[in-house]
């Protein structure tokens, strides 16, 4: 005998579709894989990607052909949303960066910035000296 309960509880989650001008791109270029994610422009998610996602196993995860087939996927999203112009961000010194924004370059999305938010070591903060005496 099944819980009516929980039958009458479950419900079926519907995506909201929303028509955004301008949305946000976020790349996350590593050495093992390259993210592609699609935000608006308070930074909630609306679709993402990657290299793994469309079947590139291995180091070929890596590769600039993989970033570049994860960013065509995020297009055909920005598509639906019905999106003009995007702001651009990446992050990480992978090799999928370059054909990442090339792909964009040849869609019809317009580009209002490109922001790059990589990291980089700087050897921390100095030990404090000994004292002496």
């Amino acid at each position: 005998m099944a819980n009516k309960k929980t039958q009458a509880t479950i419900a079926k989650k519907t995506k909201i579709k929303r028509k955004l001008s301008i949305v946000k791109i976020h790349l996350k270029a590593e050495f093992n894989n390259n993210i592609v994610t699609l935000t608006d422009m308070d930074g909630l998610v609306l679709a993402w990607s990657s290299s793994g996602k469309q079947g590139f196993k291995g180091s070929k995860k890596s590769t600039p052909f993989a970033a570049q087939k994860a960013t065509e996927e995020i297009i055909d999203k920005i598509k639906e949303t019905g999106a003009g112009s995007a702001h651009l961000i990446i992050q990480g010194a992978g090799m999928g960066r370059d054909s990442f924004v090339r792909t964009i370059q040849a869609s019809t999305l317009q580009i209002e910035s490109i922001n790059d938010i990589t990291g980089f070591a700087f050897g921390g903060v100095r030990k404090k000296q000994q004292r002496k005496g």
